[in-house]
């Protein structure tokens, strides 16, 4: 018996981020798909097999049909409009301090956040683990 890789679905525009995601994910036995363009994330999520989505929430380069839209708006969107799904959403973001993340988790409807830079690699992938096997 074969067992299926989880798979984490990554929204980021920076490509040393991009690298950084795929290496390490790929080195703890996790899928990754790395995008920023909103129809391939939709048509992932259509798949309907994805375990975490990791979306950075200053996007730069990212559009919902002619707007360009951020991470905490992207996140809304698929609660909102995927809610079948039950995807939790992890957000990346420079936010410093607990009430402004607390702030975007409510804007967003994302599951929680991580601060970036990510300088504990071991609590990042505890609410990874978390996020995936503990809902």
């Amino acid at each position: 018996m074969t067992s299926e890789k989880k798979k984490i679905l990554i929204i980021e525009d920076d490509q040393l981020l991009q690298d950084f995601y795929r290496v390490l994910f790929n080195k703890i036995g996790f899928e990754t798909v790395i995008t920023e363009d909103t129809e391939e994330l939709f048509s992932h999520l259509n798949g309907n097999n994805v375990a975490l989505i990791i979306m950075d929430v200053s996007l730069r380069n990212t559009y919902l049909e002619t707007e360009k839209i951020d991470g905490a708006k992207l996140s809304r969107y698929i609660k909102e409009n995927f809610v079948n799904l039950n995807v939790p959403i992890l957000l990346v973001t420079a936010y410093s301090n607990s009430k402004e993340g607390n702030s975007l988790l409510i804007e967003s409807k994302a599951d929680d956040y991580v601060l970036k830079p990510i300088v504990s690699i071991d609590l990042f992938l505890q609410k990874v683990n978390r996020l995936i096997y503990e809902r």
